[in-house]
């Protein structure tokens, strides 16, 4: 079993950065590829990044592109999530998963690619 506890959501303003941070257990990290997600209120779960095992590959949904930075801490068992120029719509919970079945330095890039979740950070951005 995968615990994953996500930290460092809170209420920010228009402009503002933040990093959230997972951290993991219940499993060797680096076997992990490791994602980001959120959701809005009354809107359906959003892929914002996901990274490999190694850290090596990253990858974006567009829209996610040029503001928010995924990263990992293998040793800490940790995987970040920069978000920097936060908007009004970037209010959601945020929440980190784990595919546990990932091949090699492969990227999940669909939620069903997932297999564990977190609690979810709320993110509130007020203009």
């Amino acid at each position: 079993q995968v615990q994953l506890i996500e930290s460092g959501g809170g209420p920010v303003q228009t402009g503002d950065s933040l990093r959230l941070s997972c951290a993991v257990s219940g499993r060797t990290f680096s076997t992990l590829a490791m994602g980001w997600f959120r959701q809005a209120p009354e809107k359906e779960r959003e892929y914002v990044a996901a990274i490999s095992r190694n850290g090596g590959n990253t990858y974006y949904a567009n829209s996610m592109k040029g503001r928010f930075t995924i990263s990992r801490d293998n040793a800490k068992n940790t995987v970040y999530l920069q978000m920097n120029s936060l908007k009004p719509e970037d209010t959601a919970v945020y929440y980190c998963a784990a595919d546990i079945r990932v091949i090699n330095i492969g990227i999940p890039k669909k939620l069903d690619d997932f297999d564990y979740w977190g609690q979810g950070t709320q993110v509130t951005v007020s203009s």
